[in-house]
């Protein structure tokens, strides 16, 4: 799929942009719609809790997802873009669910309904939501990776010491991705001549102190997929993340990789942590903002550049972030 962009900074136009949200309540209005569409994204991306369902009865899930596809501004939204994504806790069907949730097949093919994926794809056999989307730009590949951070998931370990939800894992035990997933995002990356990769992760990938999900709880996976990063060469990778009713921008410079690794997290589209007082993350590179807002990922590859940015109701430009690869 070739684009031309439409995004202005400054005096020139990005060649490809990405929009991209998640935590999106269909019994509250989403006034981001048109906001979206006012910045002509090349595609939109979900970043998971697309509506929040909670359920184990699929007819009660479809109902979710056909109040989502009526809602105005979306349906004006997918006339217009491609829509790709993943999917969270509550549209998977369990809050915090994991590998144990009973219904995650069934699940799965109803998410699958609501993405418009054909009946006879490969994604309809395998276990999992995960998935891998190329785009030409200007001579050059951006490769999507979704990931599916639920199906696979282990227990999380709950902290009884502190008020915080949860507390890492013992290094080693438990995984996020599973070992099918993991060996085909291995694949991918080893086979890519993508000049930038985006992986959408539904849960933060940096932000690890606050308590709840994140892959911090599971450190021995951040440590795996920083060393995939390297062994591997992968190309500007930004990864993308939600959940948290907060949106920020963090970044770790990680020994072996030439580019900074970015983690850009927004959430959330019609509710957000508007009491948010404050919390640690070390690797934090922006503002957080605390109001219902999506994020812009918009590329300038003549320059090399990325653009990251946070935006807010009327086209707010909350904080942004341009990362030169």
């Amino acid at each position: 799929m070739r684009f031309s962009g439409g995004v202005l900074y400054g005096q020139e136009t990005a060649n490809f942009t990405i929009a991209f949200g998640s935590c999106n309540k269909t019994d509250l209005p989403n006034l981001l719609w048109d906001d979206i569409l006012n910045i002509h994204p090349d595609i939109f991306i979900w970043g998971g809790d697309n509506v929040y369902a909670d359920t184990d009865d699929m007819k009660k899930l479809t109902r979710f997802y056909e109040d989502l596809n009526k809602d105005a501004g979306y349906m004006k939204l997918k006339k217009s873009t491609p829509v790709i994504g993943t999917w969270d806790d509550h549209d998977y069907g369990l809050n915090d669910g994991g590998v144990h949730f009973k219904s995650k097949a069934a699940s799965q093919q109803v998410f699958l309904d609501f993405m418009g994926v054909e009946q006879d794809s490969p994604r309809r056999k395998q276990e999992g939501v995960y998935a891998t989307h190329s785009f030409e730009v200007g001579g050059k590949s951006i490769k999507i990776l979704v990931l599916d951070t639920r199906y696979f998931r282990s227990d999380l370990t709950p902290d009884l010491e502190s008020s915080k939800r949860n507390k890492p894992n013992p290094y080693g035990q438990g995984t996020i991705l599973g070992e099918a997933q993991w060996n085909w995002l291995e694949n991918t990356l080893k086979n890519s001549d993508a000049a930038y990769h985006i992986i959408v992760s539904s849960v933060q990938f940096l932000s690890n102190q606050h308590g709840f999900e994140c892959w911090g709880n599971f450190p021995h996976e951040v440590d795996k997929l920083e060393q995939l990063l390297i062994t591997t060469q992968a190309k500007n990778v930004i990864i993308l993340s939600g959940d948290r009713h907060i949106s920020e921008i963090s970044k770790k410079n990680v020994p072996g990789l030439s580019y900074p690794l970015i983690d850009f997290t927004s959430s959330g589209l019609t509710h957000a942590y508007s009491k948010f007082g404050g919390e640690p993350n070390p690797f934090r590179a922006s503002d957080v903002v605390s109001k219902e807002s999506f994020g812009v990922i918009s590329f300038f590859t003549n320059k090399n550049q990325v653009l990251l940015e946070m935006i807010s109701d009327g086209g707010v430009v909350e904080d942004s972030l341009t990362i030169t690869f």
